[in-house]
């Protein structure tokens, strides 16, 4: 028989652990040969393979080679990178597990639930997911049970039901004890504390529009091209291969990848500085917001409360009020009210054997109080505690009684104190006001500092309390919020041109309800502002849910860490910090992606479109155009390295003027390129030797493509910041190849003299890093006067 007070000695739960097991399903398992050949199916796939096929039949082997290598080499990049994701979204699931409160060798715990056995004795509240078939033998519990049935409605769990896992809390608290664990629970089935969700983000639909641009450009083109071929009697199927080369171009094909490297390496730089993602496009979201709505408790104060001063009513003493506020209290909660009343209560040896909790009831937002029945001896009370007005309007007191005690609430409240009230009653008997107790919540030594970095970053902090109106005044004063503070009851008006007003002028809501924080992020959505809201009770879920941002601070429930996008694993916001910042900074890559992929897009595409149309031959074969554009793929993921400055301001998406920037740097390299094909008919007689020009038209494109890589990615002049070591060295890697190629032709090139190389390079890099960047910054000035970074 299990000790209801002791729970299992530990020697024994190992040996549990090692008979039935860890609390979890093994997943379903993943074939990786059927994942590598998966690479092969898909629209980039297919056109690939249909240049195969084409080559084949043209009897162009060296081509079809080159083609069926690079088709392989891609899909085992991709395959890894793959996996790469798969293994951060397992680090991220294995940081976001359910925590459990357990009792072992008389000591109440927290611990992952994988690591509880048959036999455990939990502690169970309203906001906890169930990990594990249990069964109450105290308490009583509500719960939702529709992961496991479908069924929405909340049912009643007291002494000796039986509770599955994967339910819910939503109401009461209880003890419970364990009987099965992982496969062997009624629905066998891992309760996770978060599915790791992949939603679209705003880049995708955003990037999404912009290939579509592209790719009506490139068609318009092709199609310009495929009418004069028809007209010259050219032989389409020697042309087709290269057609779909240029169309596969505007393809995003190395976008996922570039993704995929930025996320982990993002998500993992998280992880370190304390900050967990549930989401994985979360950052992006912190790089918009714009409002910050923060719960006072925990994130602005230390949530470390303490007995600050006692005001006994009529004949009782301080010292009846701390122990009757203890006896309304449970330290198996962890409740940081419960604790102080505990703490206070024990300094002064006021709680001893004699008084038995035989009920308790946890804190209910709807009623704003707890409450316990307790027996001493014979005789039978009930106790209870919370805010003052509920608690009052429980004792039923008088008018003048009301008044005198206010004064006394407001005298705290200006002292920055927070007010509970505890009263008791026989239980035949009316309740009676015992004492008012003012807990300190001082607010944390960094608490200034932070909100003035998160404004820096053009962030509006709103603080959100429950306390009452000269409470979070005195807060907000010591933390820096500057600003009207207001009742939270004022913002639920119907007058839409005053409610406008409030929204942009309040910086903080007293006496907010959680129902109101919802309605809160819901008011400034409408507004046009992407919301961040921190929470940490269940009642907190829907806000989290609903706000772009939804923060769950560290000692928050499962239900709300579930709904949240960002989970932080230390005390405070100081954290909140790193995802804003890496967020914004992923932008500046995206933005250096798509100026690049416009840019080059329009290069590759005009300059063989127009150089057909004025010399009635294509410059460039399928297979070279081909290699240079997986040449170019690998230099884009590693843009996801780069070294970039996080922006001020929030992020906000100006297309217009990336696709107009794109299109005048295309343009101008387009132009500049004419020149050096001009240059190679001219001087180096190319004109006739078709497979030298293949060769020097190749290199033209290639080192454009990568020297406009140093004029993309800072909208000031390019030597305002370093590029990454990474990214460095994969264009030098790039650059050697390519020489490699063209000096001693290999992969079907023909070889060119390395005179002729030497020059490319020259022209190219003095045109991109000389002319289109000075370009590139004027007309950035004359777009947007002042680029704020």
């Amino acid at each position: 028989m299990i000790d209801l007070y002791s729970g299992l000695p530990q020697r024994e739960a190992e040996s549990r652990l090692r008979q039935y097991g860890y609390n979890e399903v093994p997943e379903k398992k993943t074939y990786p040969l059927v994942e590598f050949l998966s690479k092969f199916w898909g629209l980039s796939a297919w056109m690939l393979e249909l240049i195969i096929i084409l080559s084949w039949i043209l009897h162009k082997a060296s081509d079809a080679y080159i083609v069926a290598g690079l088709l392989v080499f891609n899909a085992i990049i991709g395959f890894l990178q793959e996996q790469h994701a798969a293994n951060a979204v397992d680090a991220l699931k294995k940081n976001l597990q359910v925590m459990v409160r357990v009792i072992r060798d008389g000591t109440w715990q927290t611990f992952p639930a994988r690591q509880i056995v048959p036999g455990d004795i939990l502690r169970i509240r309203t906001g906890d997911f169930i990990p594990a078939d249990v069964e109450i033998v105290h308490g009583e519990i509500h719960v939702d049970q529709s992961a496991l049935t479908g069924e929405s409605v909340e049912i009643r769990k007291a002494l000796k039901a039986a509770v599955f896992s994967g339910s819910i809390v939503t109401g009461g608290e209880a003890t419970a004890a364990v009987t099965a664990t992982g496969s062997n629970t009624s629905y066998g089935k891992t309760i996770e504390l978060v599915k790791i969700a992949r939603p679209q983000s705003h880049i995708d639909t955003l990037i999404s529009k912009v290939v579509k641009w592209l790719l009506l450009i490139v068609t318009m083109l092709l199609l310009i091209a495929l009418i004069t071929s028809i007209l010259k009697g050219s032989n389409l199927l020697e042309i087709l291969p290269l057609m779909l080369v240029l169309l596969l171009g505007a393809i995003p094909v190395a976008l996922s990848a570039m993704f995929t490297v930025s996320m982990a390496l993002g998500s993992r730089q998280l992880v370190k500085e304390g900050v967990l993602i549930t989401r994985l496009n979360a950052p992006d979201d912190a790089a918009a917001m714009d409002i910050l709505c923060v719960d006072k408790t925990g994130t602005l104060t230390e949530n470390k409360l303490s007995v600050a001063k006692i005001i006994p009513a009529g004949p009782y003493t301080e010292n009846d009020v701390l122990l009757y506020g203890a006896l309304a209290s449970q330290e198996a909660n962890h409740d940081s009210i419960d604790i102080a009343f505990i703490d206070a209560a024990n300094q002064k040896n006021l709680i001893n054997s004699s008084f038995i909790q035989e009920a308790f009831t946890p804190f209910d937002p709807q009623t704003r109080r707890t409450k316990a029945i307790i027996k001493k001896g014979d005789e039978k009370i009930e106790v209870m505690k919370g805010a003052f007005g509920s608690i009052a309007q429980t004792c039923g007191l008088d008018e003048k009684s009301l008044r005198d005690w206010e004064i006394k609430i407001n005298g705290l409240a200006e002292e920055g104190y927070r007010a509970i009230a505890i009263a008791e009653r026989d239980l035949n008997d009316k309740p009676h006001l015992i004492g008012v107790v003012g807990l300190h919540d001082p607010p944390r030594s960094d608490a200034k500092k932070l909100i003035d970095e998160i404004e820096n970053l053009g962030i509006s902090v709103k603080m959100l309390t429950g306390d009452a109106l000269p409470v979070a005044v005195e807060i907000a004063k010591a933390v820096g919020i500057a600003g009207t503070i207001i009742k939270a009851s004022e913002l639920k008006t119907t007058d839409k041109a005053k409610k406008t007003r409030l929204l942009q002028n309040f910086s903080g809501a007293a006496e907010v309800y959680p129902a109101d924080k919802y309605g809160i992020v819901k008011s400034f959505q409408e507004a046009g502002h992407i919301v961040g809201m921190t929470g940490d009770g269940v009642n907190d879920a829907p806000a989290l849910k609903q706000a772009e941002v939804g923060i769950a601070v560290s000692n928050a429930t499962d239900v709300a860490k579930g709904a949240a996008s960002i989970v932080l694993t230390e005390e405070g916001l100081a954290n909140i910090i790193s995802p804003v910042k890496i967020g914004r900074m992923m932008f500046e890559r995206i933005n250096t992606w798509i100026l690049n992929k416009i840019a080059r897009t329009i290069l590759k595409t005009c300059f063989v479109v127009f150089s057909f149309l004025f010399l009635g031959k294509y410059v460039i074969s399928a297979s070279a155009m081909l290699l240079m554009i997986f040449m170019t793929d690998f230099v884009k993921i590693s843009l996801s390295t780069d070294n970039v400055r996080w922006s001020v301001t929030p992020a906000k998406w100006h297309i217009n003027k990336l696709a107009k920037t794109g299109l005048i740097i295309g343009l101008l390299m387009t132009l500049e390129a004419f020149g050096l094909l001009y240059i190679s008919q001219q001087y180096f007689g190319l004109y006739a030797d078709d497979a030298a020009l293949n060769t020097f038209c190749f290199e033209i494109l290639l080192f454009f493509a990568l020297f406009s890589i140093f004029i993309v990615r800072e909208q000031r002049h390019f030597w305002c910041s370093k590029p990454s070591k990474i990214l460095l060295f994969i264009i030098l890697a790039d650059m050697i190849f390519a020489i490699m190629l063209s000096t001693f032709g290999f992969l079907g090139f023909k070889a060119i003299p390395i005179t002729q190389t030497l020059f490319v390079i020259i022209y190219t890099l003095f045109f991109s890093l000389g002319i289109n960047d000075v370009i590139k910054v004027a007309f950035f000035k004359r777009v947007e006067k002042v680029v704020k970074y």
